[in-house]
């Protein structure tokens, strides 16, 4: 399997703000995407690690939580943010919902950073109905 090249449109970015709490400053064409988000719901973001250096995405095997005590292990089993494709995800407490803006607690993503897609959490996505599909 070679390589493909892909095209992803962030639908947002994140702002950090004081402490915890971060910003995610939604699109305008996106906005009507936003019905359904509650005050309190948890979501899962995926965004971009835009700060990562080419060198470090050819990075296949780390200490898990960068621990030099624990043996090295490929990553795709842990959190690491090295990684072939530099996607992460957080899932996050919804706070607030402002116009294209949504207000949230725990990102653990940096300032500035471009938000590729918004999920609603396992706990509380709803069940797609079978062979559509959709996931």
């Amino acid at each position: 399997m070679g390589k493909q090249e892909m095209f992803i449109d962030p639908i947002g970015r994140v702002h950090r703000l004081e402490g915890d709490a971060s910003r995610i400053e939604i699109q305008p064409e996106y906005v009507e995407a936003l019905g359904g988000l509650e005050t309190g719901g948890k979501i899962q973001v995926l965004y971009w690690m835009h700060k990562l250096k080419s060198r470090d995405r050819e990075i296949l095997r780390v200490h898990p939580r960068g621990n030099t005590n624990l043996p090295m292990q490929g990553v795709f089993s842990v959190r690491s943010p090295m990684r072939p494709n530099p996607i992460g995800v957080s899932v996050v407490e919804v706070t607030d919902v402002k116009g294209n803006d949504i207000l949230v607690e725990h990102l653990d993503a940096y300032d500035g950073s471009p938000v590729i897609d918004i999920k609603g959490a396992p706990s509380e996505a709803r069940a797609c109905p079978r062979n559509t599909g959709r996931t």
